[in-house]
């Protein structure tokens, strides 16, 4: 009798599947190389026609320079006040936060004990000053009887050297009485310079030891400085193409620099850079620069942060295309472009800073290059026929093309060049 029917297993089940599955990409694959090998010789596999791509054709032009750093807004004179003389604080003359004149009495130290002592000192030179008179007197009465000889040689030189005494008391004493006027006229605290008066450290009636109290701060805010650090790699780079010759200074070395501030605003008045510091913060990494900018209106304020964009550099006939037409290989940065047969051609390419429409191309590229920016992901392999049409309406978005940080990747390709 026949075995009796039963139904397959799960394991038999698998092995009929990939027997099936195997037929069939057989089959495919037969179809494949069939299509591929009725098509045109040196075509496209399949017989399709060329790859349709828009290309851009390389040209130069100058590029103007950009440079944009988080920065940070300071005073042009930042003063401390002190008082130059110890006494108790009596009155406090300004306003916190006002606009101050230099010269301005902003304290007042109680003036009392500095008068008593301008007074002593006015009495003491007084006596000094008899003092020298009789010395004087005393010693014109001798000259005749001392040239007479009626009075010994002693006695003359004691009263010359008297009447020399008594003048360098006189002087020791004004001196004094110079130095009691000086700390009299320093109760009255004054503004150092003009600007914006702080805060009042001290308080009436507080016993002020000299110098070594802060009374308050004046800081000068017409003009303003502004404050960047530049990174050691932003530098190098910097320097390095104008060493090249890929960037031009202005001819007098100084950049202009525009501020946003804090609310996304633009300044109204541009200023320039005015300082850059040689030496390198350990910490950050960074040197220090610094720009100038007007402040009539004191719109700035001492310690806002701001973004500062620095302008007047320029890149003499840079080479720049778009962004899309910039692809990544496993051994870098490369393009495609179309060679004299109408193939797509991979070309390694430098890529340098990124401006608002594209990459600046440092090395790779030729006047006169033709570069496919749109089809690239039609293209298969390097050495793809391709039909070049007319690339898109380029899209601008109204603002002025200049240097920013290559902050945007390239797109991934798995072609390499």
């Amino acid at each position: 009798m026949p075995p009796a029917s039963r139904p397959p297993t799960f394991r038999e089940y698998n092995m009929i599947d990939q027997r099936t599955f195997h037929l069939r990409h057989a089959a495919v694959a037969a179809s494949l190389l069939l299509i591929a090998a009725c098509g045109p010789a040196g075509g496209p596999p399949g017989g399709f026609p060329p790859t349709p791509v828009s290309v851009i054709t390389v040209e130069t032009r100058d590029v103007p320079v950009t440079l944009e750093y988080t920065a940070q807004t300071a005073g042009y004179r930042e003063v401390e006040v002190r008082a130059r003389v110890s006494g108790i604080l009596q009155k406090r003359n300004y306003r916190e936060g006002s606009t101050v004149r230099q010269g301005e009495s902003l304290f007042t130290i109680d003036p009392t004990p500095f008068q008593l002592a301008q007074a002593r000192a006015a009495a003491d030179l007084g006596v000094a000053e008899a003092q020298l008179q009789q010395a004087q007197r005393e010693l014109a009465r001798l000259k005749p009887v001392y040239e007479a000889r009626a009075v010994s040689q002693k006695e003359f030189d004691d009263a010359t050297s008297g009447a020399r005494i008594a003048a360098a008391q006189v002087e020791s004493v004004r001196a004094r009485l110079n130095e009691a006027k000086l700390n009299m006229e320093w109760t009255r605290v004054e503004a150092p310079i003009s600007g914006i008066a702080g805060r009042t450290a001290v308080s009436e009636g507080t016993l002020v030891s000299g110098p070594d109290v802060l009374l308050t701060t004046v800081t000068q805010t017409d003009p303003m400085y502004v404050i960047f650090g530049v990174s050691d790699r932003d530098h190098l780079a910097l320097r390095r193409d104008v060493e090249s010759g890929r960037i031009k200074l202005p001819a007098d070395g100084k950049l202009k620099a525009s501020l946003k501030l804090g609310d996304g605003r633009d300044y109204a008045r541009s200023g320039a850079v005015n300082f850059s510091d040689v030496r390198v913060n350990t910490q950050t990494g960074t040197s220090e620069s610094r720009a100038e900018f007007a402040n009539p209106s004191n719109q700035l304020r001492a310690g806002e942060f701001v973004r500062i964009t620095l302008s007047g550099a320029m890149r003499p006939a840079a080479v720049v295309i778009p962004q899309r037409a910039v692809l990544e290989g496993p051994s870098g940065k490369f393009v495609y472009v179309v060679n004299a047969e109408s193939k797509a051609e991979p070309r390694p390419v430098e890529v340098g800073a990124w401006v608002s429409d594209g990459w600046i191309i440092n090395n790779g590229l030729k006047p006169a290059d033709r570069v496919i920016v749109d089809g690239i992901a039609k293209i298969f392999a390097p050495g793809t026929p391709v039909n070049v049409t007319e690339p898109p309406a380029a899209k601008t978005d109204g603002k002025p093309a200049g240097d920013r940080p290559a902050e945007k990747p390239a797109a991934k390709a798995a072609v390499k060049p």
